[in-house]
């Protein structure tokens, strides 16, 4: 079996060994290269070793562990983020697409996290991938997610999105200038989303952002969208989305 090759960085020694530790026991195919208690350290081992897989702690003094984007021409490696539980870090993790574990490290989901590392082959896009988790995290607002549609990474800014529509198990996210056809449920965007005002599910099928919103029919219950567009609002959802119009 091909060896994984990983370095650990974290600058609390206990939790560098205690993940070293659960690898040794339970994911045979990672070698670690390498423990290092802050970024500059992690930056000199990474040059040095060219390892497959960097385990990064979030919060550390001086810099935190998304800033080794600053350190590198490119980045020729994977990213598994670990930090303490922190409901606004992980989301900043999955708008990113970018793989973290909770602390306590749970073992399962540390085999999952590396059977994902062994699979994916494309190490393309990693910079995009930490520059737009490094933007949530320092700007405390998370203002744009990854989508990979055809297989294609892409940037997508929440104020572009005019709708999101449901196509059975895809969605189309429509956007002011393209559109993406990506390979998740609305109830994933919906979550995504959660939290930022702009944005309702008006429909089992749609979730419309009021900043793209032109008027609204009473009668037959259609909103009409930017760039031409025409979407229906459930009746069931109707005196929810008059209050959303007005907030």
């Amino acid at each position: 079996m091909h060896k994984i090759r990983a370095v650990i960085v974290d600058d609390e020694e206990s939790a560098r060994d205690v993940l070293e530790n659960l690898l040794l026991l339970f994911c045979e195919e990672v070698e670690v290269l390498a423990k290092c208690a802050n970024i500059p350290l992690a930056v000199e081992e990474i040059k040095k070793h060219e390892p497959d897989l960097v385990f990064l702690d979030i919060e550390m003094p001086k810099y935190a562990g998304y800033e080794i984007v600053n350190f590198f021409d490119a980045i020729h490696f994977q990213m598994i983020f670990v930090t303490a539980y922190d409901q606004y870090a992980v989301k900043a993790f999955e708008v990113a697409a970018i793989d973290y574990l909770l602390k306590p490290v749970k073992i399962e989901r540390l085999q999952a996290a590396v059977e994902r590392v062994r699979q994916r082959k494309n190490l393309e896009g990693q910079q995009q991938k930490l520059s737009v988790l490094k933007t949530a995290m320092e700007s405390k607002e998370i203002k744009s997610m990854l989508v990979f549609d055809k297989a294609q990474q892409n940037v997508v800014q929440f104020d572009s999105i005019i709708a999101i529509e449901a196509q059975e198990s895809y969605c189309i996210i429509h956007c002011i200038d393209q559109q993406f056809v990506v390979s998740k449920n609305l109830s994933h965007f919906e979550k995504t989303l959660e939290g930022n005002v702009d944005f309702f599910r008006s429909h089992r099928s749609w979730i419309v952002n009021k900043k793209h919103i032109s008027k609204y029919s009473k009668t037959n219950l259609n909103i009409y969208l930017s760039n031409n567009m025409e979407t229906k609002l459930s009746k069931y959802r109707k005196v929810e989305f008059e209050e959303f119009l007005l907030s």
